[in-house]
């Protein structure tokens, strides 16, 4: 028997950008897909003002993205689609409860550190990345070790929107995805991940030659506890953003780790990069620039 198209769409790092949602939208009523996968940093920066409609909107989260996703719902009715959520370390998690809000409303599901079923898929979801330079660490924790990088800040520095849940100084991104995949079968796992893994073609930054303290930074910026975990568990397909210049830097947006497919979405030119893939062969994905 022949196997059912399973036709997705997968965006990551859209950061508030209005114009990339409403090509996104569109697409999504042109084309109609049965899902739609978003990799996270989904939201503005907090500090930029947002114009729409001739209005200025002071809350992203309930003045633009639900009431956007819920007309979206209206307009396609049956059609629909199954849309699977992160955020990523640019979303202050302050923002969480209006994600969680929208599940409650059956917009979207919010997989953050979650198991779902979709089709006889098991969906999973995971928001955090190996140590930035950057200050906010909502969605930060150590690799695999509390080792961090030259130019990187320490997940236990910096500063939170939230107060934090766990305990950072002996908390990994290894040790997370022990717990959040557990004894699951992997034929048919699909992860949504924010960071790509480590040393790939999916998590090369434009670091050449920059020297931190006289030692050169890694041009590679992914996380090592990802790579690692493809590697050994080997699950069906593996969706990443974070790194918005790899896929210009290595013209690469997609690479096979064993029998693992893994795509980044993100893109650092003005575009919206959209990967359009059948879950039945992800193999044979393709990306979009609209």
């Amino acid at each position: 028997m022949d196997k059912v198209m399973v036709p997705c769409f997968f965006v990551s790092d859209l950061h508030g950008h209005i114009d990339r949602y409403e090509k996104l939208f569109q697409l999504i009523r042109v084309e109609r897909p049965l899902a739609v996968f978003m990799g996270g940093d989904l939201l503005p920066h907090r500090l930029r003002p947002m114009h729409y409609r001739d209005g200025v909107i002071s809350h992203f989260s309930t003045e633009f993205l639900i009431p956007q996703f819920e007309q979206l719902r209206v307009d396609l009715d049956q059609d629909y689609p199954s849309v699977f959520l992160i955020m990523g370390n640019d979303d202050p998690r302050s923002e969480e409860p209006y994600f969680i809000q929208g599940e409650s409303s059956s917009l979207w599901n919010y997989l953050h550190f979650k198991r779902a079923s979709f089709l006889g898929y098991s969906l999973f979801g995971y928001s955090f990345v190996p140590p930035t330079p950057f200050h906010l660490k909502d969605w930060e924790r150590y690799d695999i070790s509390r080792f961090v990088d030259p130019g990187s800040i320490s997940p236990t520095e910096g500063f939170r929107t939230v107060e934090e849940r766990e305990d950072v100084e002996h908390s990994t991104i290894r040790k997370h995805l022990e717990l959040l995949a557990g004894g699951e079968e992997m034929e048919r796992a699909v992860f949504l991940f924010h960071s790509p893994p480590y040393d790939t073609c999916l998590d090369r930054a434009a670091l050449d030659g920059i020297m931190v303290d006289h030692v050169p930074m890694d041009v590679h910026v992914g996380s090592m506890a990802i790579k690692e975990f493809l590697e050994k568990r080997q699950p069906w397909l593996t969706l990443h953003g974070h790194i918005h210049e790899s896929s210009r830097l290595t013209g690469s947006w997609s690479q096979q780790i064993g029998r693992t497919v893994a795509f980044n979405a993100s893109w650092d030119k003005p575009e919206l990069a959209v990967i359009k893939f059948d879950l039945e062969r992800p193999v044979d994905a393709l990306r979009v620039l609209i």
